[in-house]
């Protein structure tokens, strides 16, 4: 059984935190068609590398989805458009605020005629606020909620995290409201608008540090890899690279000095007797720890904190990662065909589930390739079709490839 099977979503964004979202609404079934400008589509399309013209980053989020691309400012553009909107269940889109009314687009145009759409914005500050007009891409919500001052070692730089945390974690907030909505819109035919922004929902993710400061006035800071509640909980130097040890109970601990690094004498030492004694001389620990462990490779300490029943594992570069056998038995990376870049991979659905499983069913698509197929389903006529390409209201980028 398909989950969304008939859920019909109309996407209005690009970049990342949208198209996330509405990636996994497709993994899950719905039929997300993706609106876009032309001649250039998505601002992502733009980002290499290329594979014949195609860009490979813009892909991985905008899998299972359809392209449409047409000019929303001519009068025949808004209009297919709104046409298309009448039928929608869901839209989503992240202009910068006040940009849809602009259009004549925005929710309250479209609950007018639809009273059951779900209408999802994401931006950067949100929808009210005095920072609501600033654009705002991830590396400005990483810095405005403080990701940057607590990523990274002590004493340095403002870190940025290594991958794009607020946009994803936007898109993840778009994601669960959108689908809460939906089953409220299930149950009594309404439904309704939602805004969410990078930095509301990259800062509901920092639960550990909101509890610190909350409690006692602690502003959290760059600890490199320790966590800042428990140790030892970090990754640390070994003869080849670094291990990841999690062995913060005191369970966990005493097992981890006898079983693995042999050192039972560290249980009953004054400096690591606890956990609030080990956080205060968490250096001297981290040093006799990797006096050890420096001993020998990641892949041998790994072995023994699996056979003492510890959580450990090696620290991976991102090509390692993706070669873990572990990952390739759970189907982490998936083979695909596109139409345009040939044979690629993507990353595979990361929840399994029994009754209504996700599914990688189509690449993402080229610009404007569903265009005609999306017009001819909403009747248009090949004449009146035709006329759209010829007056610019609408575009394909490969016409010879049955766009």
């Amino acid at each position: 059984m398909i989950a969304l099977k008939g859920v019909k979503i109309l996407d209005l964004t690009q970049f990342l935190a949208g198209p996330y979202c509405t990636m996994v609404l497709a993994d899950f079934g719905a039929e997300v068609i993706k609106i876009e400008k032309f001649p250039d589509g998505d601002d992502s399309r733009r980002t290499r590398p290329y594979i014949n013209n195609e860009s490979m980053p813009s892909a991985m989020p905008n899998r299972n989805k359809k392209s449409l691309a047409i000019d929303l400012k001519s009068e025949k553009g808004k209009e297919i458009f709104l046409k298309l909107a009448k039928e929608a269940d869901i839209i989503t889109e992240n202009f910068r605020p006040g940009v849809t009314k602009k259009l004549g687009i925005d929710y309250d145009a479209i609950h007018q005629f639809n009273p059951g759409i779900i209408y999802c914005s994401i931006s950067g500050f949100g929808q009210t606020g005095p920072y609501s007009k600033k654009g705002g891409f991830d590396i400005i919500a990483q810095g405005i909620t403080g990701f940057m001052t607590m990523t990274g070692h002590p004493d340095s730089r403002p870190a940025k995290v290594g991958i794009a945390i607020n946009d994803i974690a936007a898109g993840s907030a778009a994601l669960y409201s959108i689908l809460a909505a939906y089953i409220h819109k299930l149950q009594t035919g309404e439904g309704q608008y939602i805004d969410t922004s990078l930095v509301e929902a990259g800062l509901a993710w920092t639960v550990w540090e909101q509890g610190a400061y909350f409690g006692s006035g602690e502003v959290p800071t760059a600890t490199g890899t320790r966590h800042r509640r428990s140790t030892p909980y970090q990754a640390y130097r070994t003869s080849d690279g670094y291990v990841t040890v999690g062995a913060g109970t005191q369970r966990l601990w005493e097992r981890f000095c006898q079983d693995v690094v042999v050192k039972p004498e560290w249980i009953q030492d004054v400096r690591y007797a606890d956990l609030k004694n080990r956080m205060e001389n968490i250096d001297e620990l981290e040093r006799d720890i990797e006096e050890v462990l420096t001993k020998d490779s990641t892949a041998y300490w790994v072995k023994k904190l699996d056979a003492a029943g510890i959580p450990g594992g090696p620290v991976y570069t991102y090509d390692q990662t993706l070669s873990d056998p572990h990952l390739l038995a759970r189907e982490m990376v998936v083979d695909l065909k596109h139409p345009i870049m040939g044979d690629i991979k993507t990353i595979g659905v990361p929840v399994k589930l029994s009754k209504t499983p996700m599914a990688i069913r189509s690449a993402a698509p080229w610009l404007g390739q569903h265009t005609t197929e999306v017009l001819k389903g909403m009747k248009f006529s090949e004449e009146e079709i035709e006329r759209f390409y010829a007056d610019g209201v609408v575009y394909r980028k490969y016409p010879g490839q049955g766009g």
